[in-house]
């Protein structure tokens, strides 16, 4: 199916979504993806190839792929960003899948509009324990300008070369190659200074993101709000001596599931918190059981 590239401004911000499947829009239930932080909508491209002919729109959260770029003060931004792109697009009979952050942020939009929603799929949603929010530890780095991955390398010869440089480093190995292809290819923006490409989500905004990771204690409020089925992916838990930088194991409470009035979980102690890139054969089968669910009830 062909995909279109469309934009919208909402929150202040412009972002940019594809959409999948429009003939089919209001036959079947429509499949909301929202990626994950440093990432971009065309990485679950793969997935979306395997799930036929249905309705599909992917998002690219501001900051990232070819939305505006905005750093991320509070996660509630993220959250708003994606209920008032639902309300502008008038999205009915979702079916949500979103990861890490997207999965963070369709649990609080889905909280504030649950009359649109059917079902979430949210894998690794970056929810800790609700009392880790108020916690007074201060952070290592003062700004998200000293984060490590602020000091990311943003510019390239060309997609093939950030995938041969990213394969032998941390879980981009672990990627499936056609998404990690997805990922390099989509995931650069012609470089205005010159030859090359440069990185769609800037370094800066990436760490902007880190930093201000545990900004929205109030999705606890969304989290025991929803009556909607939830459904949370949770990939290996860290160890005990978990390198700050070391984004493979699961940054998500184990005990999170409990909290929702109609949630379940499937535990992937094998697998690191990339299980869209790592496992998405498997990711797949999940999202077609929870649209038989909403199909077949």
């Amino acid at each position: 199916m062909e995909t279109i590239e469309k934009n919208a401004v909402v929150n202040g911000t412009r972002i940019t979504y594809f959409e999948r499947g429009i003939s089919y829009r209001g036959q079947r239930p429509t499949l909301l993806f929202v990626h994950a932080t440093g990432f971009h909508a065309r990485v679950w491209d793969k997935i979306i190839d395997a799930m036929g002919d249905i309705h599909s729109i992917t998002v690219d959260q501001r900051g990232h792929g070819r939305s505006e770029k905005k750093k991320i003060q509070h996660w509630d931004e993220v959250i708003t960003d994606v209920a008032e792109l639902i309300e502008q697009l008038d999205l009915t009979n979702i079916l949500a899948i979103g990861h890490s952050m997207g999965g963070h942020a369709l649990i609080g939009a889905g909280a504030r509009m649950q009359e649109r929603f059917q079902r979430i799929v949210a894998i690794d949603p970056v929810i800790p324990a609700e009392d880790s929010y108020h916690d007074e530890k201060p952070s290592p780095f003062s700004g998200a300008e000293e984060h490590p991955t602020a000091k990311r390398r943003s510019e390239f010869d060309s997609p093939e070369e950030m995938a041969d440089r990213l394969r032998p480093k941390g879980s981009y190995g672990l990627f499936h190659p056609d998404i990690l292809m997805d990922y390099c290819k989509h995931g650069l923006l012609p470089n205005p200074k010159g030859k090359g490409y440069i990185l769609a989500c800037p370094p800066e905004i990436e760490a902007s993101v880190y930093m201000s990771s545990r900004s929205n204690a109030e999705i606890y409020h969304a989290v025991h709000k929803l009556e909607i089925p939830v459904l949370i992916l949770r990939a290996k838990e860290p160890p005990a001596d978990r390198n700050i930088m070391d984004f493979s194991s699961s940054p998500t409470w184990p005990g999170l599931v409990n909290e929702f009035k109609n949630g379940r979980e499937i535990y992937f102690g094998d697998h690191t918190h990339f299980l869209p890139m790592e496992i998405p054969h498997e990711v797949t089968n999940i999202i077609h059981g929870e649209l038989e669910a909403i199909e077949n009830p």
